[in-house]
């Protein structure tokens, strides 16, 4: 890996009394881990889950400040992508986590997107009952959401995320040199994640990411604020509804349809990507709200307008492949975690920045919706 010059970290702070951490966001970040790490733990070791591609591009900078600052770690390496998140790999990581002799009081640190990040959340927060745990995101997704916020798990074959535990890092470590590495199209998926931010609650936000998202993608100081923005407000939500009990849910803007979409094809990565899946479900979103007559068709093109101009894909017909009936696709859908008593609960807007949860949906409707779509 290239050298780094460091910048000033900004901080932000999930609040949550004595369960509250920081995030650090800024350039440079991995080689002072080892310090932070240090000061956090003292005389702790850890137990470092990454994966193929991450040890290779940035493992050797890591595991360098971690023993510059005497911290002990073992390396656990799961193969890269979304099929990670199984069974399998958890309870293999769980036993060689617990033959390496960790103690509660040490910690497993998640080296990696959103994959790993999930996976070694869901392992820290079972491991002798739970375990302390880091974040050093490695992904613009996992930086600015699966990192922040304490959810934690793996797929089923009955949807995605659906076995889990919430289980809150102790500190998150976003260096956002690390994203110069990804492929345009890993960093194009994570930016969905971005702009959802901007759509369920800022429409200034939105409007800013339509003027500056050519800097973010380049690297520029817009990066940097276009994570710290996103970590304030997914830190200020998760702050006031830690387990999704009321608001929190709006975080899921377009991963209804999206993680839905990702079920069907298997969590093949080389048919959709996460954020590929939440960017066909955000455009989803906002054309089922104008269905039902809550949101003009000029914001839903706006939307779409910028979700396709950033590269990202807007219709299901984009994912390679056949794809599943509508009626599947209902059915996955209905395993989805917001449903409750059987209802279907979906995120819907009223605009740019008004987002809000609306339960009781008709799954006649989403059926229609959805056949039409497959067509399209």
């Amino acid at each position: 890996m290239t050298s780094v010059s460091p910048t000033e970290p900004i901080t932000v702070r999930v609040d949550l009394g004595a369960r509250s951490y920081d995030i650090l966001i800024g350039r440079g970040l991995l080689a002072s881990a080892g310090e932070r790490i240090a000061a956090l733990m003292p005389g702790g070791r850890l137990a470092i889950i990454t994966d193929a591609t991450v040890a290779r591009l940035h493992l050797p900078t890591l595991t360098a400040s971690l023993d510059a600052a005497g911290v002990g770690s073992t390396v656990m390496t799961v193969p890269a992508g979304e099929q990670s998140k199984c069974f399998a790999e958890y309870q293999r990581l769980c036993d060689e986590v617990l033959a390496a002799r960790l103690e509660r009081g040490d910690a497993v640190l998640a080296f990696g997107g959103g994959v790993v990040g999930d996976l070694a959340g869901f392992v820290a927060a079972s491991v002798r009952r739970g375990m302390s745990f880091i974040q050093i995101p490695t992904t613009l997704l996992s930086q600015v959401d699966s990192s922040v916020g304490g959810k934690t798990g793996i797929n089923s074959r009955h949807g995605k995320n659906l076995i889990g535990a919430f289980h809150q890092p102790d500190l998150v470590l976003a260096d956002t040199a690390l994203l110069d590495t990804l492929s345009e199209r890993e960093f194009r998926a994570g930016y969905a994640e971005v702009a959802k931010y901007g759509l369920l609650g800022d429409a200034a936000f939105f409007d800013w990411l339509e003027q500056n998202w050519q800097d973010i993608f380049a690297g520029g100081p817009a990066r940097e604020e276009a994570v710290a923005r996103s970590c304030a407000a997914k830190a200020a939500t998760v702050s006031a509804d830690e387990r999704e009990s009321g608001q929190r849910a709006l975080l899921n803007l377009g991963h209804t349809f999206g993680h839905a979409l990702e079920s069907a094809v298997d969590y093949a990565n080389e048919r959709l990507v996460h954020g590929e899946g939440v960017a066909i479900g955000m455009a989803l979103a906002h054309e089922f709200s104008a269905r039902l007559g809550l949101v003009d068709d000029a914001v839903v093109a706006r939307v779409v307008a910028h979700l396709q101009e950033v590269g990202l894909p807007v219709r299901i017909g984009q994912i390679p492949g056949q794809m599943p009936p509508a009626g599947t696709l209902l059915d996955i859908i209905a395993q989805d975690k917001k449903v409750s008593r059987g209802a279907l609960t979906f995120i819907l807007t009223r605009g740019i920045g008004q987002a809000f949860v609306e339960k009781g949906v008709d799954p006649a409707a989403v059926r229609d919706f959805l056949e039409e779509k497959l067509r399209s």
